[in-house]
């Protein structure tokens, strides 16, 4: 089992390292797009305390909604709460010069999820960003609206989170500060999911990065 496992892996780097480039129009209703991590301030902080892999290091997450002529992203941003832009807005406010947009793709068994994802995330539209990241039904943050979204069909599931640093095994500084200002404990333990999280997902696949 060991070793089924750590070739899926090798199988898993191999396609991530080798992802082909994916434009607009190789965009399909329901993909999901992830925004590349930074190393420092609140991304760099929700990455280190939530990479899984070494090559996959993500902080955003958005869902696309594609009809005949336009594209449309959905998502939680932490600057205008959740939201519905085009792809072109999305992608300017998110691409830097060293991070990287890609694109996942349900796996087509789970492909009859989407429309339901689609009409859950138009009704969570308006409602302001989850600071605080404790789960509640008049905030989101970015995992938390995807999730939710595929919450009908058990796409993706809730798991304690953490806010320890798995190099130092102790909290991470910056959560400290964090939750010391907003004069709340450290929700380590409580039900959440992240960015890198869902995109360790065995229900989607690896399509490409986003270029525009």
């Amino acid at each position: 089992m060991k070793i089924i496992t750590f070739f899926i892996g090798l199988l898993f780097f191999s396609n991530v390292a080798h992802a082909q480039t994916v434009t607009t129009g190789n965009l399909k209703n329901g993909d999901l797009i992830f925004v590349g991590a930074e190393k420092a301030n609140l991304s760099g902080a929700i990455n280190r305390v939530t990479q899984k892999r070494d090559s996959i290091a993500f902080d955003h997450i958005g869902i696309i909604e594609k009809s005949t002529d336009s594209i449309f992203v959905l998502h939680a941003s932490s600057k205008k709460g959740t939201i519905r832009e085009s792809i072109q807005a999305f992608y300017q406010t998110q691409k830097t010069a060293d991070n990287k947009i890609m694109v996942y793709r349900l796996k087509n068994n789970f492909q009859d999820a989407i429309p339901d994802a689609i009409l859950s995330a138009k009704r969570m539209l308006g409602k302001p960003y989850n600071w605080t990241y404790i789960l509640n039904d008049s905030s989101y943050y970015c995992s938390d609206f995807i999730e939710r979204c595929f919450r009908k069909n058990h796409i993706f599931n809730l798991e304690p989170m953490t806010f320890i640093n798995p190099k130092t095994g102790k909290t991470d500084g910056f959560w400290i500060e964090f939750y010391k200002k907003q004069n709340l404990k450290i929700p380590e333990g409580k039900l959440g999911c992240n960015p890198n999280g869902l995109a360790a997902s065995d229900k989607l696949l690896v399509i490409g990065n986003l270029s525009i």
